[in-house]
């Protein structure tokens, strides 16, 4: 993740059934192990820079099952990098559901794994009903929720950074004598971490390596994307940004709408699809609440991820566009990963080499 500067692309949500899509059509994702080690391969093979999987505790019911089946990140994660070459894989962690001293030592034997591929996306949290079903508390305060993460992290870091023993007395977390050995493969794995509130963006500029944000209009991503990295600096930081997108890539840009209209739209779960907006608009702060139509079909397809949608050359310029409103890469996300991304990568990814996006 951290070794080159050419764009960014990984695949977003693949260890959940439906991944992105909140539809009901028969091909719609489902989140096998068997499914996501053959992506997993077909990724690595193709050169794909990463896999970024959702941590989800319960499904959100509907006709779709959308979320229902879930592979838990950190043992997906290291199952992926044991049975790949060269694709970093990242483990999305919620902060309140995991000691810091067991997740240090977790994501250590992970990167020892995959030879310093791992990463970790932190969530501070949001989803209050799947806090509720872990028998914990959702604080209504951003400011709790982060800074409970503050110090979660703190101590995972520096477990990351030193075997010496160390006593630990904060606010939420006392430690006494507490060390990590070994440590991870080659120095601490990157940190992903969602910038929504103005709360969340300094956490995400103090700690992260890359800061995920939707692109909902890329205009606007421009100055958010300036404004994130000046917070960086002032920090003392430099940080990417990356965002996610939903690929719907067919020969005619007829073929891809017509697709788009089947099961984003014809077949789409509109209980779930409600459910999952009611919960990211009451706890989230990830999405502008000025544009809930927009947002609401593009969650229908993607989940809220900016649509790349038409023939290969189309689905190209949507990449490039995404790079010059300065993200330095995006996650993927299709109905059925394993059916489409070849397609993918024999039109699209040959296009992006020829524009210089993707240097060897």
């Amino acid at each position: 993740m951290t070794g080159s500067k050419r764009f960014k692309l990984g695949t977003f949500s693949s260890n959940c059934s439906g991944g992105m899509s909140i539809t009901t059509v028969p091909e719609k994702w489902r989140a096998s192990w068997d499914n996501n080690l053959a992506l997993a391969r077909m990724l690595d093979a193709a050169g794909m820079d990463f896999m970024l999987p959702v941590a989800r505790w319960i499904g959100w019911g509907g006709e779709s099952g959308f979320h229902g089946e879930v592979l838990e990140t950190l043992t997906w994660a290291a199952g992926l990098l044991a049975a790949t070459q060269n694709i970093s894989v990242i483990a999305t962690v919620h902060a309140a559901a995991f000691n810091p001293v067991v997740l240090a030592k977790q994501m250590a034997t992970i990167d020892q794994i995959g030879h310093g591929r791992s990463g970790i996306n932190i969530v501070a949290g949001w989803n209050k009903p799947e806090f509720e079903a872990l028998g914990l508390s959702l604080p209504d305060d951003h400011a709790v929720r982060y800074a409970y993460a503050q110090e979660w992290f703190e101590i995972v870091r520096r477990l990351w950074t030193s075997e010496d023993p160390f006593d630990f007395d904060g606010e939420f977390f006392t430690l006494k004598a507490v060390h990590g050995s070994p440590l991870p493969f080659d120095g601490p794995p990157p940190v992903l971490n969602a910038a929504g509130s103005g709360i969340g963006r300094q956490f995400a500029t103090r700690n992260a390596d890359f800061l995920f944000t939707p692109a909902i209009d890329l205009d606007r991503s421009k100055e958010e994307i300036a404004e994130l990295k000046a917070l960086a600096n002032t920090a003392g930081r430099s940080v990417d940004v990356l965002t996610f997108s939903h690929v719907v890539c067919r020969p005619t840009t007829k073929e891809a709408e017509d697709y788009v209209q089947y099961f984003g739209y014809e077949h789409r779960d509109d209980y779930t699809l409600d459910r999952v907006i009611e919960m990211q608009f009451a706890h989230a702060q990830s999405f502008p609440h000025d544009l809930l139509t927009l947002i609401r079909n593009r969650f229908a397809v993607g989940h809220g991820g900016y649509p790349l949608i038409g023939t290969p050359e189309q689905v190209a310029d949507g990449i490039c566009a995404i790079h010059e409103a300065g993200f330095g890469g995006t996650t993927l996300s299709f109905v059925d990963y394993v059916a489409e991304f070849p397609y993918f990568r024999d039109t699209v990814l040959p296009l992006l080499d020829a524009r210089g996006l993707r240097p060897a």
